[in-house]
């Protein structure tokens, strides 16, 4: 399209090169995946499936001294509003049915966090015969907190390291289970 003629338009060689270094200064340019990757990550809201002591830590994790709100989590009661279910305590056979139901109605993407010994292998109680040895057996788990009960900064830090791995994931680059 030529655009000569039109009174105040000026296609000289020093306009392009003002109009390359405003857009440098004033434009961000990224890929949309890494930009979708950087919202998931700041607007986290998790489905908590407290099952045992864990979901009091999980419950101080969302109160004033540490304030999960301030990182953008905000906890949800249906699974058809969150993206991070938080698994937190033992998970029996019984239960199990109902953990994958509620995972399998949360929307895409979505991630698992396993909170405590209980939900991350099975805890004191592994040698039960109802008690699941790990969560990982029912739902894909993202990002394993440990502890018995692990306290809300292990928990916090258990959310940044999700952010990390959405973070690389949208970068292509290989992420390592745990």
């Amino acid at each position: 399209m030529e655009l000569k003629g039109i009174k105040g338009f000026d296609q000289s060689e020093e306009y392009d090169r003002r109009l390359l270094e405003d857009v440098k200064k004033s434009v961000f340019f990224t890929k949309v995946d890494q930009l979708k990757a950087w919202s998931r990550t700041r607007s986290f809201w998790p489905l908590s499936f407290g099952l045992a002591c864990c979901a009091i830590e999980m419950m101080g994790t969302g109160g004033s001294r540490y304030d999960f709100d301030r990182f953008g989590v905000i906890f949800r009661a249906s699974p058809r509003h969150a993206d991070v279910m938080i698994v937190a305590g033992t998970v029996t056979a019984k239960m199990s049915p109902v953990l994958r139901t509620l995972y399998d109605q949360m929307p895409e993407p979505k991630w698992v966090i396993a909170m405590g010994s209980c939900a991350t292998c099975g805890g004191p109680y592994k040698e039960a015969y109802s008690v699941l040895n790990g969560v990982d057996k029912i739902v894909p788990v993202d990002v394993y907190v440990s502890g018995c009960p692990p306290t809300p900064p292990a928990l916090l830090d258990g959310v940044e390291k999700l952010r990390q791995k959405i973070r690389l994931e949208a970068k292509g680059e290989r992420v390592l289970k745990g």
